[in-house]
């Protein structure tokens, strides 16, 4: 009997996960917990149900736009990494890195590009933006540390080519390590322009041999 619950247990959560996967694939739903309570409610599931792990909507999403992504998803990628480059070319003095979903591939039209910005001067990004007459707007953003206290995020956000570029300021020497993710708890994976470009280039490979192969 117990077997027999834990398969369908397992059964649910799998349907769960396809379910939030979609909701924040096709609604631009961008919280992890919102999409899993939405997702649950619609499968009919228990309110007592074990909801699925982020990191197993992410699979899930991975999945999704495999399926039915395709070469608009590719597309897609490629245009918020190209934005991407072009902000951390932009921002250079405060050492842009990438991060989050455009980084990690699962990316919508949707999306933020976020990047992680290093400065001593809380305030040396605000005076850069102003210096050049750039419009922006401020947002606090409160996340759970490693060690599970809080923390709040001071954020930076740009509206301007088609997409939204938030810049997390990472102040001080505490910036060296990586907010946790909120896929799976762990550091942020950053990545530098150099490593950007190179996934532009391998974007572009296969945006190229997907319109190649469609002609044929």
């Amino acid at each position: 009997m117990g077997d027999r619950q834990s398969v369908r247990n397992s059964r649910i959560r799998q349907e769960i996960a396809a379910e939030a996967a979609r909701i924040m694939a096709t609604e631009g739903q961008k919280s992890f917990l919102t999409a899993k309570e939405k997702a649950a409610r619609r499968v009919g599931a228990s309110s007592r149900t074990s909801l699925p792990s982020n990191s197993e909507v992410e699979q899930a999403l991975r999945e999704w736009q495999s399926l039915y992504g395709g070469s608009e998803h590719s597309r897609t990628l490629l245009e918020l990494r190209e934005s991407a480059a072009s902000a951390m070319r932009l921002f250079e003095p405060f050492r842009p890195r990438l991060v989050g979903p455009v980084l990690e591939g699962t990316a919508d039209e949707h999306s933020r590009i976020s990047l992680h910005v290093f400065a001593d001067d809380p305030d040396a990004v605000v005076h850069f933006l102003m210096e050049r007459h750039l419009p922006f707007t401020q947002e606090t953003r409160r996340i759970r540390w490693h060690d599970g206290s809080g923390r709040d995020l001071e954020i930076i956000v740009l509206e301007g080519g088609g997409h939204a570029v938030e810049l997390i300021q990472m102040i001080g020497p505490d910036a060296r390590q990586a907010p946790p993710s909120p896929v799976d708890g762990r550091a942020q994976r950053r990545a530098a322009l150099a490593e950007v470009e190179a996934m532009i280039a391998a974007d572009s490979a296969s945006v190229h041999d997907d319109d190649l192969a469609s002609t044929l």
